[in-house]
Order: C-alpha cells, then structure tokens, then sequence
C-alpha cells in the first residue's frame, strides 16, 4: 500500500484555498482522503452530507482522492482509515502557532501519525470559509473565492435565512 493522506476540515463551505491544496496534495501522496469534520461544537452553513457531496464534485478529476466524513477525534479517523499523515494548509504564521501544536499532540497521541504542512498559494491566503459566509451574508460576490458550481448554493442558503 502507498502513502494514505487524510486532509480534514470543515470545509462550510469549500473555497478555492481548499482545493488548491488538495490538488497539490494529490501529486504527493498515493491516496488523499478529504475527511469533512462533523464539529459538534459549531453550528454549520451545510449539512455534512451537502459538504461531502459539494467536494465530492469538486474532486472527481482527481482519481487518487476521495472525500469521507468522520467525527471524534482525528486521530482515531486516521487509524479507522490507515492514515499514516495529515495534511494541513498555513494561511500565516498564526496558524502555524496553533496546529504545531496539535500536530505535536496528534503524534504523543498516536505514535505515528505524521503532519504535513503546505503553505497556501499567495493568491489565496487571505481566504477563509469564515470570510466567504460573511460576504455572502451581505449579497456580496463570492466568485472569487469558491469555485461557480458552489457559490448558488451559498446565495441559497444566505436566501432561505432571511
């Protein structure tokens, strides 16, 4: 078996950012899994299922991803699965900050579970699904920052709010 990846997040919603990094993810590894992260403890724009099936469109030219949802603890998901790495993507060193310090916990929790850290491309990292909901919660354009099949769900969603 080859390198089994696992880039997970809440992807609500999906922005260009995300899948910038796995796409150039997919050239590393052997097999990436996009894990969607069912957060209890945040109240989601999208349903899991809509995010799996939104990236799941997204990711279909890429033969070596597939897209997945998990909830619990990342590191048991990638045990569950035979991950042996995590992909992160670094929008500033704020991030970094933050998820060394998970990635270090991960590796004491399950001895051999590594993290990869990816920079995001300069033209994205600005981006976030934070800044996407919150131009969108004005009517603002979001061609931007998602990819065209993505943003009429978002103006849906924002629509059926009101």
């Amino acid at each position: 078996m080859g390198k089994r990846a696992i880039y997970p997040g809440s992807f609500d919603p999906v922005t260009y950012g995300h899948l910038d990094i796995i796409d150039r993810s997919s050239k590393i590894f052997d097999e990436i899994i996009v894990g969607v992260l069912n957060n209890r403890q945040k109240n989601p724009l999208f349903s899991v299922d809509e995010r799996v099936s939104m990236i799941s469109g997204l990711v279909q030219k890429y033969p070596n991803v597939r897209v997945d949802s998990f909830d619990g603890l990342l590191i048991d998901y990638a045990k569950e699965i035979s991950a042996d790495i995590i992909i992160r993507g670094l929008r500033a060193i704020t991030d970094f900050e933050y998820e060394l310090q998970i990635a270090q916990t991960n590796r004491v929790e399950s001895g051999n579970l590594d993290t990869i850290f990816l920079t995001t491309s300069l033209n994205y990292s600005y981006l976030s699904s934070t800044i996407v909901k919150e131009f969108a919660s004005y009517g603002a354009d979001i061609s931007k920052f998602v990819p065209e099949e993505v943003v009429p769900l978002i103006e849906q969603k924002y629509k059926n709010m009101r």
